[in-house]
């Protein structure tokens, strides 16, 4: 497989001198196209700073990160925002979802940043909507859906812009065990493909079963990345 995501010994500290602490030291991997990999390990240990500096949001205090072979940390800010804008997704824990907006108009806004045509934005969005199985939900607020379907509204918002990275923090943690699997088992068979690579934060062992590999963080860490046995 290709590599999506290069990471090397990226560090990011907070304070100075005696009041320093590491939120990620010297942490190095690599993902590919058309994996799952979750990042896992407890509360603080570093798996949300880590992701921030992969995705553009976070500037390392040193190392380096390489998506699709572009070291993004040597970039202007705005390349860094047009990075963010056109090769990275996110999908939230809580969805992030604006309430006095229709769920079309909802998945519409990283195309309206874009500045594309706002009739063409919504044609898109409702095409995404129809590939999560929502189409008939596009003029509904958000109030008026599930958590399930909230959280796949946010999926496709994080799609309708075709990147190759997609981040989902803690993406079943507000769902009972049967929707979080059935969202896995979306992500897993529609969403996934050989162009995309997918990274997963999550306390969640009810989905584990969905990972390609996974990565344990302990105190900023690294401790193991484990290849799924059935995979």
């Amino acid at each position: 497989m290709d590599t999506a995501i290069s990471a090397k010994e990226l560090t990011k500290w907070f304070g100075e001198g005696d009041l320093r602490t590491y939120a990620v030291k010297e942490v190095s991997f690599d993902a590919y196209f058309g994996e799952i990999l979750f990042v896992v390990g407890p509360s603080g240990s570093g798996k949300t700073t880590l992701l921030s500096m992969i995705s553009g949001i976070l500037r390392p205090d040193s190392g380096t990160v390489n998506v699709d072979h572009v070291d993004i940390w040597s970039l202007t800010p705005d390349q860094i925002a047009e990075f963010r804008l056109n090769k990275v997704g996110f999908v939230f824990q809580d969805y992030h979802l604006f309430p006095r907006l229709t769920t079309a108009e909802n998945v519409a806004i990283p195309l309206i940043l874009k500045k594309k045509d706002w009739n063409e934005s919504i044609r898109e969005a409702e095409h995404y909507l129809d590939v999560v199985g929502l189409k008939n939900k596009a003029q509904l607020a958000p109030v008026k859906l599930s958590g399930g379907e909230q959280q796949r509204v946010a999926i496709a918002r994080a799609l309708v812009a075709q990147p190759d990275l997609l981040i989902f923090d803690e993406p079943t943690a507000s769902l009972d065990g049967d929707t979080g699997r059935r969202i896995m088992e979306f992500v897993k068979n529609r969403i996934l493909n050989e162009s995309r690579c997918i990274l997963i934060v999550t306390h969640d062992s009810r989905i584990f079963e969905y990972a390609d590999r996974m990565m344990r963080m302990e105190d900023g860490k690294t401790v193991a990345i484990e290849k799924r046995a059935d995979h």
